[in-house]
């Protein structure tokens, strides 16, 4: 049995800080059950981040579907940048407080994911990324990390559960057990070539056991105008530098008449890594950096009770939206009730009573959402 909480378990509130089950029995007991309204908020980003993708939303409003409860939040995908009140819920305490442990975890990793994979993809400047990073988290973990990676703009995923619940084709060819195993890189291609549907890319893993330039020529030679791509993987066990690694293999593949080979670098790959090797590379594979990607350090906040505005010391209390003034970036947040009437407002309601009053998009248009919003962004602060 997996050590992994059920879907059960987490709807019944069960996945939560036990000091909220305490609360919860208090305000029975004292017979408290308020309206309140609570807002989702990130003071500041990790390190060198300068914006970030909201993420986990379909995740929220499945979870609070059929409570007596009003969500209203930015659209999924949309670019964010801290203080801002990205969701809020109203409703009976009781109703949703045990939640909260189980809401935040259902934003804050994924909305950190998404937003490490538009950062990548970002660096890429158009360049093909994969996400091969399932293989770092939990498995139970891998249809979220593949998921919010894909609405981060990344083209493809590795995991074939991920492909399958996501309807996008898994992405992956040959690894080095396969190489190992037959004895030979061109052997290993040709079988793939031989034996896998034809619909398919052939791309050949050329750093197993010769130089990779060679191994590159070789297995072009061999396929006869089949080969797609050539892979360079595990850059951190090569002495040499990366870049001319790869300048080599494309030089040599470009002069005997190889020019539409195209090459795939993987490994220990980051954004400047990738930066320095768009020069050269045509798709990436991108695992550790996004699937190791810094949450997003959500907080839930009262900010009003029954009603009237409240708020614990450094929050601002009232019921508030959020408005956009030209720029992209260039938000505000407003009382909800001040709002100038002309104003591009950015929060949406989801839920009403808890019933949906917006249809979710899919994730393909929510993944658009992202790429045309992060066309001109910076990488980092």
């Amino acid at each position: 049995m997996l050590r992994t909480a059920t879907e059960d378990e987490i709807r019944h509130g069960k996945v939560t800080d036990i000091y909220f089950e305490r609360t919860a029995q208090i305000l029975r007991e004292k017979k408290i059950n308020k309206t309140v309204r609570a807002e989702f908020s990130v003071h500041s980003f990790p390190s060198d981040i300068p914006w970030a993708v909201f993420s986990g939303l379909a995740d929220v409003v499945d979870l609070l579907t059929g409570k007596e409860l009003d969500l209203e939040a930015f659209p999924e995908g949309t670019i964010f940048t801290p203080g801002l009140p990205v969701m809020t819920i109203t409703g009976k305490y009781l109703d949703f407080g045990i939640f909260e442990t189980t809401i935040l975890g259902l934003i804050c990793q994924a909305s950190g994911i998404a937003t490490q994979a538009a950062r990548v993809v970002r660096a890429a400047e158009g360049r093909t990324v994969l996400a091969f990073g399932s293989r770092r988290m939990h498995p139970a973990l891998a249809p979220i990390l593949d998921r919010n990676a894909y609405i981060g703009g990344c083209h493809g995923l590795a995991t074939k559960l991920s492909g399958d619940i996501l309807n996008i084709p898994a992405s992956g060819t040959i690894p080095h057990a396969l190489v190992l195993l037959v004895g030979d890189t061109i052997e290993a291609t040709k079988a793939f070539d031989k034996i896998i549907d034809k619909k398919i890319p052939r791309i050949a893993l050329i750093d197993t056991f010769s130089d990779e330039k060679f191994e590159a020529v070789n297995v072009a030679r061999a396929l006869k105008g089949k080969l797609y791509g050539v892979r360079l993987d595990t850059p951190v066990s090569r002495k040499g530098n990366f870049l001319e690694i790869l300048k080599e293999v494309r030089w040599e593949l470009d002069i005997r008449g190889f020019k539409n080979v195209k090459l795939f670098a993987s490994g220990g790959l980051n954004l400047e890594k990738i930066i320095e090797l768009n020069e050269v590379v045509d798709a990436y594979g991108v695992g550790n950096f996004i699937s190791n990607a810094p949450v997003l350090d959500f907080s839930m906040d009262i900010v009003e009770i029954n009603g009237k505005p409240v708020a614990k010391r450094g929050k601002k209390s009232g019921h508030k939206v959020v408005i956009r003034e030209g720029h992209l970036l260039n938000y505000k947040a407003v009382l909800a009730d001040t709002k100038p009437p002309k104003a591009k407002v950015v929060t949406k309601t989801y839920l009403e009573k808890g019933k949906p009053v917006i249809k979710l998009p899919t994730n393909s248009i929510i993944r658009n959402y992202v790429l045309k919003q992060i066309v001109n962004l910076p990488l980092t602060k």
